[in-house]
């Protein structure tokens, strides 16, 4: 899967079609992503004890085939492969040419 966390995307297609965020989970074994914000449903929690019931609204996990990645200048884009000398392969920007913007580690644990 191309998709990484932090990738900002576009969603096209749902009833959150337009929405531009960025992606907070990946699951590359079912093709889906979640989005922040996008997909939304209302999760029913139960009274349990002296815990009152809640309304709680959760993202749902959404298909690859319904976003799409934004280069740096907010276009729509499609992402590629370019192998160093070294062996190593970057994620790029089809229509740019420029690389895809790694994720920083230290922000993803805050």
């Amino acid at each position: 899967m191309k998709f990484k966390v932090g990738d900002k995307v576009l969603v096209t297609s749902g009833k959150d079609k337009g929405q531009k965020e960025e992606i907070v989970k990946v699951f590359p074994t079912q093709d889906k992503v979640i989005v922040k914000g996008a997909n939304m449903y209302s999760k029913h929690i139960k009274p349990i004890g002296d815990k009152p019931g809640d309304k709680v609204r959760r993202e749902r996990p959404m298909s690859v085939a319904k976003i799409a990645i934004l280069n740096d200048k907010g276009e729509v884009d499609r992402i590629g492969y370019k192998v160093a000398k070294d062996g190593s392969k970057e994620r790029i920007f089809k229509k740019t040419g420029q690389p895809v913007p790694a994720l920083d580690k230290k922000k993803l644990k805050k």
